[in-house]
């Protein structure tokens, strides 16, 4: 599948083949059991997204500040599926425990840069995957993240709420 136009989270779903899509749909509720509340579900790059929301933090992407920080992704790809989980890969000790723990499953682990590809759901651990969401809660992952920016040479942090509010009003706006 190349990147889909779907606008909502069911219309990418309905897309898929039914096997695609029962794999994602059970993915996705391991999501939405296990992350907190300040991470909010949508669409973007074409795939479904979780994002840290603008209220927890108004920064938003630093590559594209009108946009909610990633947070980790579910994608159907023409030969595999992938699991997108951007807080895993910034913290070397949770990417040493999340590849431990697979493999102790006895399931093979098909880990790339960016993302955990798999074939069918019987592939994932299902359990793993919940412990990693877990253990990167929203504010860990800002702090995590912001410490990357500024280890990077960056220095930026979140605008003042005015700033972030005028922002997010704006958004809200352009959606109408």
């Amino acid at each position: 599948m190349v990147q889909s136009k779907a606008e909502t989270v069911a219309q990418y779903l309905a897309e898929l083949p039914l096997d695609r899509r029962a794999a994602l749909e059970v993915l996705r509720e391991v999501f939405l059991q296990n992350v907190d509340a300040d991470i909010v579900e949508t669409m973007s790059y074409g795939m479904i997204g979780y994002h840290v929301s603008f209220d927890a933090y108004p920064g938003g992407y630093h590559c594209d500040p009108s946009t909610p920080l990633p947070y980790a992704g579910l994608a159907s790809q023409k030969n595999h599926m992938s699991l997108y989980m951007m807080g895993l890969y910034m913290d070397p000790l949770d990417v040493a425990r999340f590849q431990e723990a697979w493999r102790a499953t006895g399931k093979k682990l098909d880990m790339g840069k960016s993302c955990v590809r798999f074939k069918k759901i019987e592939d994932v651990p299902l359990d793993v995957v919940a412990e990693a969401i877990r253990r990167m809660p929203s504010k860990r992952y800002v702090e995590v993240y912001e410490g990357h920016l500024v280890g990077a040479g960056g220095s930026r942090r979140p605008q003042s709420s005015k700033k972030a509010a005028k922002k997010v009003a704006a958004k809200k706006a352009a959606k109408k």
